[in-house]
């Protein structure tokens, strides 16, 4: 199902539209200025339907709010009379308040507030004081549970990414270990086993020179075995040693999976591992702080990951889908992907996508 159609199935968005509908079946669609008023309920229903897959960038999403805010205030002074249209206002800023910080829900409610009071009181309407008061209540109630619930995502996406990150960092811990438990097992084979063998055949080849058992059948045979079994256990120990590596691709599937926005997609060179525990560590917080920055910076909805090697280097590519300004300013997060690349000898390109996205290319020893 689409992200628009997810998110209309939401109980505050249903909420919301139901709310504007049944304000639109109160109005008068015979009287003067009907036309007016079906024509500015129509956009804004549209824009509070559209109001969460419209783009950031250049504040685009903002005068959406502002319009929409507007729209309200217009229908109050179109349909003064059922008091019904100052409904919308309620509605309005409790979807102000799951989208935006409450200084903007402020600063675009207290106006609004202000001109419903003038045009009540413009067109006579009963103690329009106490009406505006009234309904600001309603509009408080509903921005603080809107506010509330967009804490309790903001905060549910935090714990999700810390929990991304510890199962990430514990898979590669655990490949860790079982790198060096490999690994001294193969010094063992070789410095025990191996060491033992050859003196073994040392004295198997003394003995076969001793005039007394040289003829043996038996002892030429344990000494060819005996050769046998040295070459097997060098071989093994050669096996284990060519095998080390961290597997890259279980610790980025570990740190994708309890994500819920943005969806990270991950793709991955078969049979590609990292041998340097470092040089892995800074991929895992590379891609982290990518998802961490389309998310917040981008309100991006998929993470497009790709990892390879190419030229003896490790190469990790990063798009989102994301929409930023034209101009990418640099903060506090991509200075610190520069200073962790920096550090395993790597480095990093950024870029926009055609889209608006964000576009990271990161190279590093592979």
């Amino acid at each position: 199902m689409p992200a628009f159609f997810r998110h209309l199935l939401r109980p505050l968005s249903l909420a919301g539209l139901l709310t504007i509908v049944v304000v639109g079946l109160t109005l008068d669609i015979h009287g003067a200025g009907a036309g007016a008023r079906w024509c500015a309920l129509g956009l804004f229903l549209l824009l509070f339907a559209l109001h969460s897959q419209l783009p950031t960038r250049h504040g685009v999403r903002l005068l959406a709010a502002v319009l929409q805010t507007g729209l309200a205030v217009a229908m109050v002074a179109l349909e003064p009379r059922t008091g019904t249209a100052p409904i919308l206002l309620v509605a309005l800023v409790a979807q102000l308040g799951e989208h935006w910080p409450p200084r903007v829900v402020l600063a675009l409610a207290l106006p609004a507030n202000l001109a419903m009071y003038l045009v009540l009181k413009h067109v006579g309407f009963s103690q329009p004081f106490m009406v505006v008061l009234l309904y600001s209540g309603f509009q408080a109630f509903a921005a603080l549970t809107a506010h509330y619930a967009r804490s309790s995502a903001l905060a549910r996406d935090a714990l999700a990414r810390v929990n991304a990150d510890l199962l990430a960092t514990r898979a590669l811990l655990a490949d860790s270990a079982r790198d060096a438990e490999r690994l001294r097992l193969a010094r063992e084979l070789h410095d025990v086993a191996g060491h033992k063998l050859t003196a073994m055949r040392l004295n198997l080849r003394a003995l076969a020179a001793d005039e007394r058992v040289a003829g043996l059948e038996g002892l030429r045979m344990a000494e060819q075995l005996s050769g046998e079994l040295l070459a097997d256990i060098r071989q093994v120990v050669q096996s284990m040693r060519d095998d080390r590596g961290l597997d890259l691709a279980t610790a980025l599937h570990a740190l994708a999976a309890p994500f819920p926005r943005p969806r990270l997609q991950v793709q991955i060179a078969e049979g590609l591992r990292v041998t340097d525990p470092q040089v892995a560590e800074a991929v895992l917080r590379l891609v982290q702080e990518a998802l961490t920055n389309a998310a917040r910076h981008g309100d991006a909805a998929t993470v497009w990951l790709q990892v390879s090697e190419e030229d003896a280097q490790l190469q990790i590519d990063i798009r989102d889908d994301g929409q930023r300004a034209e101009r990418i300013r640099e903060g506090n997060g991509i200075a610190g992907m520069r200073e962790r690349l920096a550090e395993v000898g790597g480095r990093l390109q950024l870029a926009r996508t055609e889209s608006g996205g964000m576009h990271l290319l990161a190279r590093l020893p592979a």
